[in-house]
């Protein structure tokens, strides 16, 4: 098969990109699962959006601080700047964002962040806008969608990508001939025992980065989110409890239903003062409190969460309800520019996928929906304004050594194992960077107190 553009995932950054590309370029969309299958559809809270240039200086602070300061402040510019844009392509595409009694459009605050900045469609805003950007994809006739259709290589030569190899849902094998592959296949939860992301999200761009030296950034930077329902069940993907509704007043309590914790902490802080608390009671959950928020805008805001709660027996205008921390979201990636490009030429990442810097150690919430679209659309300009001859590789596709594909599952327990290495390996180098600046500053002291 040969194509202009391949784009692997179908989620928000993924359809985003596609749709910013030329209408004569031909896109190919795989998705390892069915369409609808991503993340972004999961998105619950929201999106943010820079009001006016006074609250500039707030917003870039609250994603630094949530981040720790290791956030790339170029990313962070850029995202922000860029957020008026995304919105109004999004309203054009006809996305339905809440307004208030005068029409305008509304805004929610949400934990970490110091004013209100966030736009959102009830409790599902993550399917609002990915649901209306798959709408308009399909209706264009240069995007194919091609459904459970796992990528399982990449086909290379001297640091340039040339296309992919990739499973049909019957089991055939064959490849894909394109002049630029991009990147959109979600996170890493699906390798983790108690996550709100999708079982089959696996890491398998960073799985492929490893195998074919492609740079990658902080692997371990993976975030907790602190409120999910919490069920016995391990096996089911855990319900997210939206960082919104805490925004919107949600109390946590203890065993005793004591309140122990500043609600709108960044959420890594959160989840570890949850954590804490369940191990001083002895218990596996905590308790979160949606009565103090009206009836009426419970609700109007949250329905989707509302209903979950009714499902498994709560009713959260009368009980509390319980909750705890779950992998959510990941930080780390496969490294990018600022133009969503890559370290392999021909090769871009976009989304949960990619890291470009933005969020640093820990995500603000409601900035990922954001940071997908706006870099997404980054790599699409970029793709659009090569001028130069995009080369063939023939013999490339002809070489390829089919019977390393064979297996289906020995290959995802290699590529997941990839993964998990890493992420270990990169949680050891920390330490030891930790531990060494430990000994620094204690044998500092020691010298400061012989001097004195």
């Amino acid at each position: 098969m040969k194509t202009d553009i391949l784009i692997v995932g179908s989620g928000c950054s993924g359809l985003y990109c596609a749709l910013n590309l030329p209408r004569e370029k031909q896109i190919t969309i795989i998705t390892k699962s069915d369409v609808k299958s991503s993340d972004s559809y999961l998105a619950q809270g929201g999106i943010c959006m820079l009001k006016d240039d006074s609250d500039y200086d707030s917003y870039f602070e609250d994603t630094m601080k949530a981040g720790h300061y290791e956030n790339d402040r170029e990313s962070v510019s850029i995202m922000i700047r860029s957020s008026q844009d995304v919105i109004h392509d999004l309203i054009g595409f006809g996305v339905d964002f809440a307004r208030d009694e005068n029409g305008n459009l509304a805004f929610t605050r949400e934990g970490a962040h110091s004013d209100k900045r966030i736009l959102f469609h009830e409790d599902i805003t993550g399917e609002e806008i990915t649901s209306k950007l798959l709408a308009v994809a399909r209706k264009c006739p240069n995007i194919t969608i091609l459904e459970n259709t796992r990528m399982v290589d990449i086909v290379t030569k001297d640091n340039c990508c040339y296309g992919a190899v990739i499973r049909r849902e019957d089991g055939t094998i064959e490849t894909v001939e394109a002049e630029h592959t991009v990147w959109a296949c979600g996170g890493i939860g699906g390798l983790y025992r108690h996550s709100t992301n999708f079982r089959h999200l696996t890491g398998d761009a960073l799985a492929l980065s490893i195998k074919h030296g492609i740079r990658l950034k902080d692997v371990n930077y993976v975030q907790i989110h602190p409120t999910t329902f919490y069920s016995p069940d391990e096996e089911e993907r855990s319900f997210l409890i939206s960082e919104s509704v805490r925004g919107e007043g949600a109390k946590l309590y203890d065993k005793n239903m004591k309140r122990f914790v500043n609600e709108l902490l960044p959420r890594d802080l959160l989840a570890e003062e949850i954590y804490k608390q369940m191990a001083k009671d002895g218990t596996d959950h905590v308790w979160e409190d949606l009565r103090t928020i009206p009836r009426e805008e419970l609700m109007e805001h949250f329905p989707n969460i509302v209903e979950h709660c009714r499902e498994m027996g709560y009713d959260v205008t009368k009980e509390c309800i319980p909750v705890v921390p779950a992998q959510h979201y990941f930080m780390g990636g496969v490294w990018v520019d600022h133009e969503s490009h890559t370290s392999m030429e021909r090769l871009y990442a976009v989304g949960e996928t990619a890291c470009n810097g933005v969020h640093g150690k820990n995500r603000l919430a409601s900035n990922s929906l954001l940071e997908s679209l706006v870099f997404a659309k980054r790599a699409a300009k970029q793709m659009s304004g090569q001028k130069e001859t995009i080369s063939a590789a023939p013999e490339l596709f002809a070489a390829i050594d089919w019977s390393i594909y064979a297996d289906a599952k020995a290959l995802s327990s290699q590529y997941h194992e990839y993964v998990r290495e890493a992420i270990i390996a990169a949680d050891a180098k920390m330490q030891q960077v930790q531990d060494a600046r430990t000994k620094a500053t204690v044998a500092f002291r020691k010298q400061c107190a012989q001097v004195g």
